[in-house]
């Protein structure tokens, strides 16, 4: 597993992908998975109880973190698509 600092020698004007996808559809498709997953342990509470929340862990898995972690890793991965054409 490679480091920031690690990828900065290797390519210094690479943006930092900690984030990031491999492609665009994988982050699309690990953001909707993790909203299915949020609304689902949210949503089967009062049917299970509070055992549906780990589907909340579920989704900050897969989101790799929350939301905003998600929004960043998306703008990471458009910035290094960009940067490999």
């Amino acid at each position: 597993m490679s480091t920031t600092i690690d990828r900065q020698k290797e390519a210094p004007d690479a943006p930092d992908l900690m984030f990031a996808s491999k492609s665009l559809r994988e982050h699309w498709i690990r953001g909707a998975l993790g909203l299915v997953l949020a609304i689902a342990g949210f949503g089967l509470i009062g049917v299970v109880g509070p055992v549906s929340l780990l589907l909340v862990l579920g989704a900050g898995i897969a989101w790799r973190g929350c939301v905003s972690c998600w929004a960043l890793g998306l703008s990471q991965t458009r910035a290094a698509c960009q940067v490999r054409r």
